[in-house]
């Protein structure tokens, strides 16, 4: 398991927001990244590195160990704050985010950085290697569980849903996905550019399992993860509501922040009301 182990809700709120903490100093320090769909994706890494999945930062590439795969990769500063915390490398280094030579690019390259399971920022091929991945486990006879987020506006990719065909059709029961849907993408709101709704029905008629939550209530989360873990004969997707940015009122609900950086000044606003 992770060298820190949060069983209650309390706990993960306080990894949460030191976590939204560290994406506000990484991306003000680098003056580039993708900060609201980092914010919105926090709470459900935050339960998977530190409640749900079997990991060992001390063994990166153990041979059980669970795998995430983060297919909208430009969220990757939520990630690799959450590998860092979870003691896969010191957390001094998210400093160097996006700098030259340093393994913490704007989107997860594997190989570089322990932790790492998957080259992603492509956006649609996520759910295609953790399909891969589980498909490897299952005939290996390997306990081990796959996750991969992906974004709302990622699953306009067609090849998203070439894989939802082919999981159910193997019977994947040790994936999971989990759908980051916070309503926003990069260039305005999700439902005027490509409307998804129903979205839960679209993903139950593919055979998977459904379950929709409140993407930053940790109660719902880990129920939802408990939940699919209990399905063996299919996939399951987690469909979490989430708000683009959350925790800091400025980014709240503003596509600006997609992919903008805070200036000095917002970053101390921001980290002010993330309680830094």
């Amino acid at each position: 398991m992770s060298s820190i182990q949060i069983a209650d809700t309390e706990g993960l709120q306080k990894m949460a927001t030191l976590i939204r903490q560290d994406i506000i100093r990484m991306i003000g320090e680098a003056a580039s990244g993708h900060p609201g769909g980092s914010l919105s994706a926090t709470d459900i890494l935050t339960a998977l590195y530190f409640n749900v999945m079997r990991h060992q930062p001390a063994q990166p590439l153990w041979a059980d160990r669970d795998r995430f795969i983060l297919s909208k990769g430009h969220g990757a500063p939520a990630l690799y704050s959450a590998l860092a915390r979870a003691g896969y490398f010191p957390p001094e280094q998210l400093k160097t985010l996006r700098k030259l030579g340093s393994p913490l690019q704007g989107h997860p390259e594997m190989g570089r950085l322990p932790g790492v399971e998957a080259s992603t920022g492509s956006l649609g091929q996520g759910l295609s290697i953790a399909a891969g991945m589980a498909l490897a486990g299952r005939l290996d006879d390997k306990s081990y569980r796959v996750f991969v987020m992906m974004g709302d506006g990622e699953i306009n990719e067609g090849q998203v849903w070439e894989a939802a065909l082919s999981s159910p059709k193997f019977h994947l029961g040790n994936l999971t996905a989990i759908v980051d849907y916070n309503g926003q993408q990069l260039d305005g709101w999700v439902k005027d550019i490509m409307a998804l709704e129903p979205l839960q029905d679209k993903w139950h008629s593919f055979g998977w399992h459904t379950i929709e939550i409140n993407g930053h209530d940790f109660t719902q989360i880990l129920k939802a993860f408990e939940e699919a873990a209990a399905v063996h004969d299919k996939p399951s997707v987690v469909i979490a509501k989430t708000i683009k940015g959350k925790g800091v009122s400025f980014m709240e609900n503003n596509v600006e922040f997609h992919g903008m950086a805070p200036t000095p000044e917002q970053v101390g606003i921001a980290l002010r009301e993330l309680g830094a």
